[in-house]
């Protein structure tokens, strides 16, 4: 029973995008804060649990980062449409989630195999993107926060995004030239 709390950990994680979207949506940023709070917290916990009582399983490799898009990729489209953050960076970050999901789905339709491998420098990009939407809800709901603090992760951001993209290019090719070697010498 207690192996399942990383998932159900994740499944709330999934279940917080709709409060933090609509708190959002309506400038109640102390709210909108409270949850993407929680939300934040949930992602470092769930992965935490897992691995200090050996907790992971499939399921929970798929979850976890499928609640961090889900959360994610709606807020920053929220957060875009209202102004707070630059339409260019709401694209980027769409745009290298589509093409990890894209790559994802067209190896499962090739292969029938999901292999889901989360690289280290996607997960320091998932947590950037969760800093950054908590500053700019901190900035509307608490207090100020620097300009340069924005700026600054905002480059980590990009960088992070770029490279995290290309770098799942990459792995989605190497997977699909390793998988037609395979399919080939067995022919």
């Amino acid at each position: 029973m207690f192996h399942h709390i990383p998932n159900i950990i994740s499944v709330f994680r999934i279940f917080l995008v709709i409060p933090v979207i609509y708190y959002i949506w309506e400038d109640n940023w102390q709210t909108a804060f409270l949850f993407m709070l929680i939300a934040g917290i949930s992602d470092g916990l769930d992965g935490y649990i897992a691995r200090k009582f050996h907790w992971e399983s499939e399921l929970g490799a798929s979850l976890d980062p499928m609640a961090d898009k889900l959360l994610l990729i709606f807020i920053f489209i929220v957060l875009g449409i209202k102004g707070i953050v630059p339409e260019w960076l709401v694209i980027l970050i769409v745009a290298r989630d589509v093409i990890i999901v894209a790559g994802l789905m067209l190896y499962k339709l090739i292969t029938n195999e999901l292999k889901m491998r989360i690289l280290f420098i996607s997960k320091v990009n998932t947590a950037l993107l969760i800093v950054l939407v908590l500053a700019h809800l901190f900035n509307l709901a608490i207090s100020p926060v620097p300009v340069l603090f924005f700026n600054l992760l905002m480059i980590m951001i990009v960088v992070t995004t770029l490279v995290s993209g290309a770098l799942y290019v990459i792995l989605w090719s190497k997977c699909f030239v390793k998988y037609n070697k395979h399919h080939a010498t067995t022919k």
